[in-house]
């Protein structure tokens, strides 16, 4: 596993524990296809992918990527 440059894991964090969990619906989009499923929220050049179980009300997070690899198969 590659370490997160210090200024995104900065941001990561700090998304998470706010805006991500005060609304998850409002700050992610949802993926389609081989990600269908799972919401995706940009960071700077970074993605965060989750997968929001409203049911329960917890937020899976699935990967923390560089835009030009989440999305790869």
């Amino acid at each position: 596993m590659r370490r997160l440059p210090e200024k995104v894991a900065t941001a990561v964090v700090e998304f998470l524990y706010r805006s991500l969990a005060a609304n998850p619906h409002r700050v992610g989009k949802p993926l389609q296809l081989q990600l269908a499923g799972l919401y995706s929220a940009r960071r700077g050049d970074y993605r965060v992918a989750c997968r929001i179980n409203t049911d329960d009300h917890h937020v899976d997070v699935v990967a923390i990527e560089h835009r030009a690899d989440l999305y790869r198969p």
